[in-house]
């Protein structure tokens, strides 16, 4: 190729360029004007959506979510008209529909992680549990942790951490043991069948009524459940004035050693499993007889 030629035509490259830009210069102009007014006002507009969204959810990890997603969508439309004014749109637009499909695509990935922090939303929103809580998950016992938009983290009562993802805390059932601020224990407790069940049953009241660690609001119950092999068992309901797993075990402690000694006391006797051996059936012997006949059979041997 001719250099002249190619000189000229990066000549004339460069001249087209230079009218153009000095064409649009009154858009650009307006472009930089928008471009900075709305970036200040999409500001102003991030601080009071903050502040609008953490009084309606009263959780910062949410609202700083929502809020990240109004600026950003904000700062979106600033740069389209903005675009717009220098007569991109059309290229912008194209753009974003090629972002929508891969987005479509990463969706179909990712889904278990979308899954996860949608139901991290809707935990957010619902607010089943909060951090401090005693609850029980699946088979996971303990206190919350930690809750983000991904999963929950319980600490259970041996002491390891547990991170559930918040798409199974959300399929769930959550028992919540610390929503009413109280916690509820079932003693279980046998006693022989020749007492007096009227007497067991007001001796074992009377022995934990007025037991620290226990609600005002409620009073013990107790209420017989049923025949076993040695004994006439009843269950004794008794509500902890805290959920903390320690107060809990230590009511529970203090509720077997004051009816245990209540019980002493008025010589009500806690059976040990009892086994009835019935020699007289058709087939054995009485008792009394077996002796005897195994010392002759004995006798008889030996001579």
């Amino acid at each position: 190729m001719d250099l002249s030629k190619a000189y000229q035509i990066i000549v004339d490259k460069l001249a087209f360029w230079l009218r153009e830009t000095i064409r649009l210069l009154p858009n650009i102009a307006l472009a930089t004007l928008i471009v900075v007014i709305g970036f200040f006002v999409a500001g102003r507009l991030k601080n009071l959506v903050r502040r609008v969204f953490k009084r309606i959810f009263h959780n910062e990890t949410i609202s700083g979510l929502f809020t990240s997603v109004v600026h950003i969508f904000s700062l979106g439309v600033i740069i389209f008209i903005a675009l717009s004014i220098l007569k991109l749109d059309k290229a912008v637009t194209s753009i974003l529909a090629g972002a929508g499909i891969i987005g479509l695509a990463l969706a179909f990935a990712f889904q278990d992680i979308a899954a996860n922090f949608m139901s991290g939303i809707f935990l957010s929103l619902r607010r089943p549990l909060h951090i401090g809580d005693i609850v029980q998950i699946k088979d996971f016992m303990g206190k919350v942790i930690e809750i983000n938009l991904r999963d929950t983290v319980i600490q259970t009562f041996q002491g390891q951490l547990v991170i559930i993802p918040n798409k199974d805390v959300f399929q769930n059932p959550i028992e919540n043991f610390s929503m009413f601020g109280k916690r509820r224990m079932d003693l279980t407790v046998g006693v022989s069948y020749g007492e007096d069940l009227e007497k067991v049953k007001a001796i074992t009241l009377n022995a934990v009524r007025d037991m620290e660690g226990l609600s005002a609001d409620e009073q013990p119950t107790l209420f017989f459940t049923g025949f076993d092999e040695s004994s006439i068992n009843f269950v004794i309901r008794l509500w902890a004035k805290s959920p903390e797993q320690p107060n809990y075990l230590q009511v529970q402690s203090d509720a077997i050693i004051k009816i245990k000694k209540a019980f002493d006391d008025n010589n009500i006797t806690i059976p040990f499993p009892i086994r009835t051996l019935d020699f007289g059936i058709k087939g054995g012997l009485p008792p009394q007889k077996v002796p005897v006949e195994l010392g002759q059979a004995g006798g008889d041997n030996g001579t």
